[in-house]
């Protein structure tokens, strides 16, 4: 072994015990996969499916928990797929997989004019096979690749083009109740995911239906946000932590919280700013004149007691 080949294996070890580390946090903060599962993990040919079944069959051997890992593909018939790889790959591994196949390339041709993204009825069609499937085989689970940057974009496209503070939930119940999805690579970023890809050398599958078509509206936010985290590093980070700390009643959405009903308490003891918990309230003896008030020269009263539990 050379030395650059030491050092490319360093790397992806390191990179696999990030992964190994993030992919457990999220699994373990919004409890996706309990002992006895049967996890659907659904390749696609992609850097990220990868990635997330040698992150989870990784896992699997270290976990206090027993879980099963079915490897599924769809195969939706584009042409020039190249059928053997995904099964000589998932072969090598000695899992179970399924290989599905389902025309729905011809389908999204024939809907979706030239020129159009065709993004939104291809996955719909996907998704709809795969959860059928997913109930067939006794999957308890369906483990989808997205990723942390996928989730962001997401917000990001929603609030842009669909009006909508709504993004991809690390873990989601389905309409019908009938499948609950996640996404154990929530916290992972997608540059590690690309290096550690190529490092594993994971025999990866180019999307021909739709990853050629240029100036899509989520490449267009991939940019942005790339911008932003080379003129601002850090802020992708800040971004995330905001989805995970939303505060409902500081928003405008009036399903969320009831700004309808309301009210101030007519009772309450006036004690100054929440916000400003432990500085004391101001006490007005005396306000019967119009005109200013020097709260400097005001008599302050001590409430801190107040706010402590």
């Amino acid at each position: 072994m050379t030395e650059l080949s030491k050092k490319q294996q360093t790397r992806q070890n390191k990179l696999q015990k990030k992964l190994r580390r993030e992919v457990g946090s999220a699994i373990a903060d919004y409890n996706m996969i309990e002992d006895g599962d049967r996890v659907m993990c659904c390749l696609s040919g992609g850097k990220d499916s990868y990635a997330m079944l040698d992150i989870l069959l990784n896992l699997q051997q270290r976990a206090p928990i027993n879980f099963e890992i079915v490897a599924v593909n769809l195969d939706q018939k584009q042409p020039g797929f190249p059928e053997d790889i995904l099964p000589a790959y998932l072969d090598s591994l000695g899992i179970a997989y399924h290989i599905l196949e389902k025309d729905t390339y011809s389908i999204v041709k024939e809907k979706i004019p030239e020129g159009k993204t065709t993004c939104s009825l291809c996955s719909r069609l996907r998704r709809g096979t795969l959860y059928g499937f997913a109930q067939h085989i006794g999957a308890t689970k369906i483990a989808l690749g997205h990723h942390r940057d996928d989730i962001i974009e997401t917000l990001f496209l929603n609030m842009f083009y669909g009006g909508k503070m709504k993004a991809m939930p690390p873990k989601l119940l389905s309409d019908d109740r009938a499948n609950v999805v996640i996404r154990p690579l929530a916290y992972c970023r997608e540059k590690d995911i690309a290096e550690y890809a190529e490092l594993k050398n994971f025999p990866i599958i180019p999307c021909n239906l739709c990853g050629s078509q240029e100036n899509l509206k989520r490449q267009a936010v991939k940019d942005m946000l790339k911008q932003w985290d080379k003129q601002h590093p850090g802020r992708i980070e800040t971004i995330y932590t905001a989805m995970q700390n939303t505060a409902p009643s500081q928003g405008v959405d009036r399903e969320q919280f009831d700004f309808v009903s309301l009210k101030r308490d007519p009772n309450a003891k006036n004690t100054g700013s929440v916000s400003e918990a432990d500085l004391p309230a101001f006490d007005f003896t005396d306000v019967s004149n119009s005109g200013h008030i020097n709260l400097d020269m005001t008599q302050r009263i001590d409430v801190v007691n107040t706010f402590k539990p």
